[in-house]
């Protein structure tokens, strides 16, 4: 019997605090990021080792990504939008290992997730504009929209959790049937596929965080003369 996709086991209660095996495996990569950040960052080098290079190259193509999708400077969001990224591929490929379950296959891990979005969008855009000017973003691009843009900031944090989370669930769901029915050769095409669709969502997440706080962060641009002249 395939156990229900929504279901956590409690491992043990911090007071009255219940401590499920998503909530500990979170911790376990949280650990893992943080501790393999500090090995691979403690001796770096003006003539980098190939060690550093490959991790400057990583650095590099994630801002690189955001300067193209934010048309800003990338330093400021490399942080919020590069653990994102690497986390969520972690979780989703911790499936990999015998036992374990990806964290981002529970709702509550990606409404976590969702949560930070949703702060970090306020956050940069009172930081970058100033509290008026990121009011000014619910009127744009007229005070009709304003009702429009306020569900809008509530609906696409709701996407994300959603979208994360139906397509990791479904996954592992789809891949816990097949070994249940036909043993453990024929499943790994699928789990290949896994790789694949796993480092495909930590993908789209970390670009819809990046598109949601652009739209926050980057004044909209004047139109062309162009534009003008038709009008």
């Amino acid at each position: 019997m395939i156990a229900s996709p929504l279901a956590a086991t409690t491992l043990f209660h911090l007071g009255p605090v219940a401590i499920t095996v998503p909530v500990a495996t979170t911790w376990g990569i949280m650990l893992g990021l943080a501790g393999g950040s500090r090995l691979l960052t403690r001796r770096l080098a003006l003539h980098p080792s190939t060690r550093q290079a490959a991790l400057e190259l990583a650095v590099d193509a994630i801002a690189t990504q955001i300067r193209e999708t934010m048309r800003a400077d990338p330093a400021p969001y490399l942080p919020l939008i590069g653990t994102l990224f690497l986390f969520i591929l972690t979780a989703n490929w911790s499936s990999l290992l015998p036992g374990i379950e990806p964290p981002t296959a529970h709702l509550e891990t990606d409404a976590a997730l969702a949560l930070i979005v949703f702060c970090a969008i306020p956050w940069f855009g009172i930081r970058t504009r100033g509290l008026r000017g990121y009011l000014g973003t619910f009127a744009e691009p007229s005070l009709l929209m304003v009702p429009l843009n306020l569900v809008e900031t509530l609906t696409r944090t709701f996407s994300l959790l959603v979208r994360l989370f139906g397509n990791v669930m479904s996954g592992v769901f789809v891949i816990g049937i097949v070994l249940s029915l036909v043993g453990l050769l024929v499943p790994v095409p699928l789990m290949a596929l896994e790789l694949l669709t796993g480092a495909v969502q930590a993908y789209i997440f970390a670009v819809l965080a990046m598109v949601f706080i652009s739209a926050v962060t980057v004044p909209p641009r004047p139109p062309d003369k162009e534009s003008k002249a038709w009008t």
